[in-house]
């Protein structure tokens, strides 16, 4: 037994090794994770970016408080850039190629962010839109979320997200989403909605650190928002307040500038709806030990104020491929300052399994890299030359359409045919040229053909990536989702599927063995008499000739055997075939 008497300085050793062992034990222990990600808000929808218009003050302050990565790239649509942002992989990879078609489901052999943290003592949270598979294996709660409030698809009033499709102009607000699974009604508009659900995710007691996912599915169309978010725009000219600006800036029409007015009414509620999330931080002592990310998924969708730069979201031009990036560290990381360094949506997850000391798979390809040296002001040699891979054409990539791969200074874009010669190309200095309007390919031929023939590699590896090869597929009949309702979204078949009553569509599903209860809803009643036909392999089911007189008609007691088909509903009637809008499974 130690005999404290003979020792006066003791407490005072004690005190002192408490002092010096505090900070290190913070500083070590694990910290908590918010990204917050905006659809279709553009590099110029920010009042920091140099934007007259738009009132951004929560996100233009956080900017001021932020390490600011100024060339930080992602795909030009959202789906891609999730799932790259997901796993740190190109979108390829993942089985996610496009936004609908059936192209919007990734692979659940895919790790996440919010399995990687998860699997090092996490709680994981995600609030708004997730657009990577609306059904098992391949939801947000098969995917390392332990909590989810979400739409369906890739936005609200779309035909994919049949819960607010027929709200039509009115879709954002008082919506049914999707609860862990269940469907939910909501009083509100739809970004005050999924804060609230975030606000409450922070306020729950828990040693655990945690992993929100805050995905605004604004200010993505249908263009909707409340009342006195537009009145604060609707007098303004959104084309005005350049003049002497040297930077490009493109005609807008009339439909623009009201496009404009709504969406910085929609992005200004973002930014109230950022500060009220900030604020609980901050109440709850969280904000010093707490990453906060702010980012866009892509260009925006409108023409308007984009700092100069040239394209539109779906577009490989910077306009539609660059995007603010803020990330807040404040016990950790420098404020105010800028990172110039060609970073991307794949290095997300690297970086924050470093920081986060969470383990990568090692069983695949990452083609990520952690940029946590360059946050701490270390040089980091690896991306001088590291190349980036953009591309985006709807269902699948085309050679050589809207394709581009970026390397140093260089950028090769093709927007040509698949047999086009290298002159047809075009090559960019983007470094001397930021707004790439000097195609440079004929005067540097040699350089255009090897750049080529590494694009060319990259994409024969991705098109060859089994999860590409072999998409992923709904699975039908277990425990874990019944009944499934499969929606136009994940619909493949023809070309652009959307609202279309007269398509050939389907289904790519994994069926369980059993008996099922089946209903079909139609985007309009049906009137007269037909025939229900459904195909499943081999086995085909056609009801007698009945009379419709409404938009959903049932079918009882169909048994599957177990199978991996492509499921082909359609009603036969006075020589048409009409594909349902959605099908409802369950399983006896």
């Amino acid at each position: 037994m130690i005999d404290y008497s003979k020792t006066i300085a003791f407490p005072f050793a004690i005190a002192t090794l408490i002092f010096f062992q505090l900070p290190n034990t913070l500083a070590q222990s694990p910290p908590n994770v918010i990204l917050i990600i905006t659809d279709d808000q553009g590099y110029g929808d920010l009042g920091f970016h140099g934007n007259p218009h738009v009132q951004t003050p929560v996100l233009d302050k956080l900017a001021r408080e932020s390490l600011r990565l100024n060339q930080f790239y992602v795909s030009p649509v959202c789906a891609p850039t999730r799932a790259s942002m997901m796993t740190g992989r190109y979108s390829l990879r993942t089985g996610v190629r496009d936004t609908y078609n059936g192209g919007a489901i990734m692979a659940p052999e895919e790790v996440t962010i919010a399995e990687m943290l998860k699997n090092a003592g996490y709680r994981t949270g995600i609030y708004g839109k997730w657009h990577l598979g609306d059904n098992y294996p391949s939801r947000p709660q098969d995917q390392g979320f332990d909590e989810s409030l979400i739409h369906l698809a890739g936005g609200m009033g779309q035909p994919g997200d049949f819960t607010t499709y027929f709200q039509m102009d009115s879709s954002y607000f008082d919506p049914v989403l999707w609860r862990n699974g269940e469907q939910k009604a909501y009083n509100g508009y739809c970004s005050d909605i999924f804060t609230d659900g975030a606000i409450e995710f922070l306020a729950v007691d828990s040693d655990q650190p945690f992993f929100l996912y805050l995905s605004f599915n604004a200010p993505h169309t249908p263009l909707q928002v409340p009342d006195a978010y537009y009145e604060k725009y609707k007098g303004i000219d959104p084309s005005s307040g350049f003049e002497g600006d040297e930077r490009p800036f493109a005609e807008m029409s009339e439909k623009d500038k009201e496009d404009a007015r709504k969406v910085y009414g929609m992005v200004t509620n973002i930014d109230d709806n950022v500060g009220r999330l900030l604020a609980q931080l901050d109440e709850q002592g969280l904000s010093e030990n707490t990453i906060v990310i702010f980012m866009t998924d892509n260009g925006p969708q409108q023409r308007r104020y984009n700092a100069g730069m040239r394209g539109l979201k779906g577009n490989v031009f910077r306009g539609g491929i660059r995007v603010p990036f803020l990330i807040r560290w404040p016990s950790v990381l420098e404020r105010d300052r800028e990172i110039d360094t060609a970073l991307a949506h794949i290095d997300i997850l690297p970086t924050l399994a470093e920081i986060c000391e969470a383990s990568l798979p090692e069983d695949r390809i990452i083609d990520g890299k952690s940029f946590y040296p360059l946050l701490k002001g270390e040089s980091n040699k690896d991306f001088d030359e590291r190349p980036l891979f953009f591309y985006w054409s709807r269902k699948y990539p085309e050679l050589y359409n809207n394709i581009a791969w970026q390397k140093g200074r260089y950028k090769l874009v093709g927007r040509t045919g698949y047999n086009a010669p290298i002159e047809a190309f075009e090559l960019y200095d983007i470094q001397a040229d930021e707004f790439e309007l000097n195609d440079l390919v004929k005067g540097h031929l040699p350089l255009a053909k090897e750049m080529k023939k590494e694009l060319d590699h990259m994409l024969q590896e991705l098109l060859s990536s089994p999860h590409f090869s072999e998409p992923p597929r709904i699975v039908i009949g277990t425990e874990h989702e019944n009944p499934v309702f499969l929606n136009r979204n994940d619909a493949g078949g023809q070309r652009g599927i959307w609202t279309q009553e007269e398509v050939h569509g389907t289904w790519k599903v994994a069926i369980r063995e059993g008996r099922y209860k089946l209903r079909f809803k139609f985007i309009q009643p049906i009137q007269g008499r037909g025939k229900m036909l459904l195909e499943a392999n081999h086995q085909i089911y056609q009801t007698e000739t009945i009379e419709m007189d409404g938009d959903i008609l049932e079918m009882g007691e169909v048994y599957f055997t177990d199978m991996e088909t492509d499921l082909i509903p359609h009603f036969e009637i006075g020589g048409k075939q009409i594909f349902p809008l959605w099908v409802e499974m369950e399983k006896h």
